[in-house]
């Protein structure tokens, strides 16, 4: 996103840099689905949103030389040290802890106990004051070592439940999987707006150049005696003006290198390079269509949304099995005795079969809210499916507009520069004054920051069509053309 700031007829483009990174990757994520009310909820104060993949846990030393950064090294350090990645990786360690509770229910639970005891009993102070008995018992002791057991062999409920959580962990691996796609569409949107930065800083530091030449020119002519002093004043009004915009950009490059270094896991004190330059190459357009059934079937936050759907309705399934009767198995085996030489076996074992008899509204509401989940993982899923489609729509439109806005921004510098120079030459000639100078000399800053700009949302657009088709892995081959 950019936003303008008119002086005269230059344009200069501030980015939004928090803001451009967070909305180039907000729409790609999608909600966490937590269990329902039956089983152990996942902690979701983990789960990554779009400011995650901003963030970073930074390591590593740092060193007091620059670095070279290359867009292959940013990304992987990304990949590595990215905030949101690594929430990925600790809600699937958490859907996977959740999935092994969920499994306990369906298997039966044993536990052993060793139990020593000593006793001594005051008849008296419990009630029994009998004449010539003794009221004072014990100290007496015994040992009991048991193992007890209980399990449920029907209880479909919990059948349904280790099912919903094995389809919420399937969902967790898609979901940092394409976790990964986020951070090559966050790092390389980062990247690639620091060469912009340097692309605008090299064009506003050859601007400064050219106005010191005019400057230099419209004071040797005012003070020959040849030119007003009004030409001067303008050149040094062009020349300042031109000076200001260099401290802007160079200041924008430095911001966008923190918010790059932050998104890697960079130390904010290490100095770096962009060892790269702007990239740019002609996009071969796809089918449409073959690209949208491609994305379909690649993108992992489908995927998992289908995982979702398949955990909403097991959960369903489980709220519908708490009318149905369960049966329970409970038993133990020990030993007891005095001590463990003078000891007996001992076992006990029940079954017990429940069958809800009065629950009619706490069952139809499990339902209902049961239901009303599986509703809405059903929605997102058609509105991810149909926002995929729009997603790689989108990207192919602003390819073609990206790719048309570059050769006429090219075009244009070379049409500003010739202009330049043209009234450069008639200005020493004295055929006319500096005014139209100034005016070719704004007419080159606007058009070299267009085309910078240009160059920017082309790769921006080759970026999220990467992602839009599930395959920010290969993003080499969209930046350099396909």
């Amino acid at each position: 996103m950019n936003f303008s700031r008119h002086s005269g007829n230059r344009t200069v483009y501030v980015c939004a840099r928090g803001l451009v990174l967070g909305l180039a990757i907000a729409p790609y994520l999608a909600a966490p689905f937590g269990l329902d009310a039956q089983t152990p909820q996942v902690p979701n104060q983990t789960a990554p949103t779009a400011s995650s993949f901003q963030g970073s846990v930074a390591g590593g030393q740092v060193s007091a030389q620059p670095i070279n950064l290359t867009l292959d090294d940013a990304i992987q350090r990304g990949l590595k040290a990215n905030l949101g990645i690594i929430l990925s990786g600790t809600q699937t360690e958490a859907a996977r802890g959740q999935r092994l509770s969920e499994l306990q229910g369906l298997l039966p639970s044993v536990d052993f106990k060793a139990n020593e005891t000593v006793m001594q009993t005051d008849l008296a102070a419990e009630g029994l004051r009998i004449p010539g008995f003794p009221t004072i018992i014990g100290p007496f002791g015994f040992t009991d070592l048991r193992a007890a057991l209980s399990w449920s062999p029907v209880q479909l409920t919990s059948l349904h439940n280790y099912l919903a959580a094995r389809h919420n962990f399937a969902a967790a691996q898609l979901s940092e999987q394409d976790a990964h796609d986020l951070v090559v569409l966050t790092v390389g949107n980062a990247y690639l707006l620091g060469l912009a930065d340097e692309s605008r800083v090299s064009s506003v530091e050859a601007q400064v150049a050219t106005a010191k030449v005019s400057l230099d020119q419209a004071v040797a002519n005012h003070e020959a005696g040849t030119a007003p002093m009004l030409d001067e004043l303008r050149a040094r009004v062009d020349y300042q003006s031109l000076e200001q915009q260099l401290i802007v950009a160079r200041n924008a490059l430095e911001k966008d290198k923190l918010v790059l270094a932050r998104a890697i896991g960079l130390p904010l004190a290490q100095q770096f390079n962009l060892s790269e330059k702007e990239p740019y190459a002609a996009f071969d357009q796809t089918d449409v269509d073959k690209a949208i059934h491609e994305a379909q079937a690649n993108r992992k936050d489908l995927a998992a949304l289908v995982e979702q759907t398949e955990m909403a309705e097991e959960q369903r399934k489980a709220a519908t099995a708490e009318r149905l009767p369960t049966l329970e198995i409970n038993g133990d085996y020990g030993d007891i005795g005095v001590n463990v030489n003078n000891s007996h076996g001992t076992v006990d074992a029940s079954a017990t079969m429940s069958v809800p008899v009065f629950k009619e509204f706490a069952l139809r509401g499990d339902a209902q809210v049961a239901q009303a989940q599986l509703d809405t993982a059903r929605a997102q899923q058609s509105d991810k499916s149909a926002q995929i489609d729009a997603d790689v729509r989108d990207a192919l439109l602003d390819i073609a507009a990206a790719q048309k806005q570059v050769e006429v921004a090219h075009s244009s510098v070379a049409l500003a520069e010739e202009a330049l120079k043209e009234a450069q030459e008639r200005y020493a000639n004295g055929v006319s004054d500096n005014l139209a100078v100034s005016q070719a000399q704004q007419s080159v800053a606007q058009a070299n920051d267009q085309y910078v700009t240009s160059l920017y949302r082309d790769n921006v657009a080759k970026l999220n069509l990467a992602r839009a088709l599930g395959d920010a892995k290969n993003y080499k081959s969209y930046l350099g053309g396909k």
